[in-house]
């Protein structure tokens, strides 16, 4: 679809970079750009002269729809709707977010979560709607849709129905993240921006493990995470084992995006709660970019992630093949308030991903140390065998008894003491 990208700004210069970036993600062909440095009109977002010059370019270039990098009310859409020729779709940054999630959507969760940003979109434009007809104006609603007096309602029984649905998920999900921790699996999370390049950093961190190996224990986990130079690659939530000797899962999400609206967040919020109950939460940061926008990002993705997280956060500079080193060495200071000891690497090309295991494995929960002597025995065996799929063995010495010592996760070490307590011959903690 041929679309014109238009973007108000108070002060300044408008840069139309990021939303021309976003409709090409939706598969649009932006065929015209305008701008206005102004305050906001109340009733058509951007002044009338500009309004009218705007409809001139959708005539000009043919143009089906004109897509706002700002939040646009709905009486603004009506009322811009006023000025535009015939059919022409308006949509704000937040309806063009939308339709691409809903591309992107693959997982019921997902599909789920878009539905209910979409309903939450347009439950006031079916407010508007209601007013408008109340008043008597036009039909037809000029990119507000058709009116239908029992829409409002409607939109709130779905948005009901669907945030108890979700419920029911992330009470499965939440119950999948005990079982993993349980099981020994420290719970690492992928935050940041989109096309940060976390899931290039995710297939890094797991080069080296065979996915299949957690195939029965933990069915959810994707063997696949794209790396594509495209926004909003990732909506869903990719887990794989880290390639580390201690157990790590690792999980990408959906990025961020600047200028989010609460409803949009919060109807995301099952998938970022994969973020909010991490054991750890690496941010990454496209270091390639200006020392401004790193700025932005990064009290953005704070603001986000600081409301609710509950782990460490440590900030990973990627993309470093693209800077050289004073550069790196300035964006670093400059950003050391937001961004104290921060790793650097290049995910695609694996520079410095080992120093980034091993501040992961220094910011995870300590282990605990235990010693088990236990008896010759098959359940033995079977236990020892656990302990290793479980743990970090340090020694496993065989005589009369079996004396195995190693560390894990505190839960770990608990079941392992139950395990070995309920041996047909008791055995001995030493």
């Amino acid at each position: 679809m041929k679309v014109i990208i238009a973007k108000r700004v108070d002060s300044g210069s408008a840069d139309t970079g990021e939303i021309a970036d976003l409709a090409a993600a939706a598969g649009h062909e932006v065929v015209g750009t305008l701008t206005q440095t102004r305050t906001e009109d109340a009733a058509l977002h951007l002044g009338e002269g500009k309004a009218d010059e705007l409809a001139a370019l959708v005539r000009d270039r043919d143009a089906a729809a004109v897509i706002f990098d700002n939040r646009l009310g709905p009486y603004q859409i009506y009322n811009l709707g006023q000025h535009l020729p015939g059919d022409t779709e308006v949509l704000d940054r937040f309806r063009l977010i939308l339709e691409i999630f809903g591309q992107r959507a693959e997982t019921k969760k997902a599909q789920l979560q878009v539905e209910l940003a979409e309903l939450r979109y347009e439950l006031p434009r079916a407010e508007a709607k209601t007013s408008l007809a109340k008043r008597d104006e036009r039909p037809g609603f000029m990119g507000l849709g058709e009116y239908d007096e029992s829409r409002e309602q409607d939109i709130k029984a779905q948005i009901s129905a669907i945030r108890e649905e979700l419920d029911g998920i992330e009470e499965t999900e939440a119950h999948r993240r005990e079982q993993r921790r349980e099981s020994g699996f420290d719970l690492v999370a992928l935050a940041g921006y989109t096309n940060a390049g976390k899931s290039t950093l995710l297939r890094r961190l797991a080069a080296d493990v065979d996915i299949d190996e957690n195939e029965g224990l933990h069915p959810d986990l994707d063997s696949t995470a794209e790396s594509e130079n495209r926004l909003f690659t990732t909506l869903g939530t990719t887990t794989r084992r880290a390639a580390m000797d201690r157990p790590v899962l690792v999980t990408d999400t959906v990025g961020f995006i600047s200028d989010l609206p609460h409803w949009l967040v919060e109807s995301f919020k099952s998938t970022l709660d994969s973020v909010y109950r991490a054991d750890l939460v690496l941010l990454i940061v496209d270091a390639s970019e200006p020392t401004e926008t790193m700025r932005e990002k990064l009290v953005t993705a704070h603001d986000t992630l600081y409301e609710r997280n509950e782990a460490p956060i440590v900030t990973v500079l990627n993309k470093t093949d693209r800077v050289d080193a004073d550069e790196l060495a300035e964006k670093r200071e400059a950003l050391s308030a937001l961004a104290p000891n921060p790793v650097s690497i290049s995910a695609a090309e694996g520079d410095d991903v080992e120093l980034l295991l091993e501040r992961v494995e220094d910011e995870l929960p300590d282990y605990e140390r235990e010693r088990l002597v236990l008896p010759m025995g098959d359940g033995t065996m079977s236990l020892v065998s656990w302990i290793h799929d479980h743990a970090r063995v340090e020694d496993v010495s065989y005589g009369e008894q079996v004396t195995v010592t190693f560390a894990a996760r505190p839960t770990v070490v608990e079941q392992s003491r139950d395990r070995a307590a309920n041996l047909t011959v008791p055995a001995e903690s030493a």
